[in-house]
């Protein structure tokens, strides 16, 4: 794993120096730096409005009681494509635009979800007498204390 991202790391760079000096020498420096920093400013936009919105659906997934792991795997992909839009780079911008596309994402997070299955663990606080190791719906059995009151028929 920490090789690969070495290598990630050594070779993103590499490719996106070539990139600008290639296509910099094609289209000129001034309009090269201007694609880069409008595509700066056009990634920063769109993330944050698609970071409110996944932020809302985080919200409302919680408040229902889901578990809400599509709007967090949805919620890293917007803030990775925030990150390498902000890098200054065209291959890091395709990636990053693609990452905010919901089609895109949403086949990467099936993908992601999938990987993780079984590797993650959730635990929660726990309320009451419940258990925090306990994941999913209450047991079906459950004993409520109350009091009978019977109604005669003349009241």
């Amino acid at each position: 794993m920490f090789a690969r991202l070495f290598l990630l790391l050594l070779i993103v760079p590499i490719v996106e120096f070539y990139l600008i000096i290639r296509i910099g020498s094609r289209i000129g420096f001034g309009v090269t730096l201007g694609i880069v920093v409008l595509t700066a400013l056009l990634g920063a936009t769109l993330t944050r409005a698609q970071g409110m919105r996944a932020w809302i659906r985080f919200q409302q997934a919680s408040s229902e009681g889901r578990m809400p792991h599509r709007e967090v795997l949805d919620g890293i992909m917007i803030l990775l494509a925030g990150v390498v839009l902000l890098t200054p780079g065209f291959l890091t911008d395709a990636v990053g635009f693609l990452l905010l596309v919901p089609p895109v994402r949403a086949a990467l997070r099936d993908r992601v979800g999938k990987a993780l299955k079984g590797r993650v663990r959730v635990m929660g606080m726990p309320v009451g007498d419940k258990d925090p190791r306990q994941v999913g719906p209450e047991p079906k059995e459950r004993m409520v204390e109350g009091k009978v009151i019977e109604l005669n028929q003349d009241e």
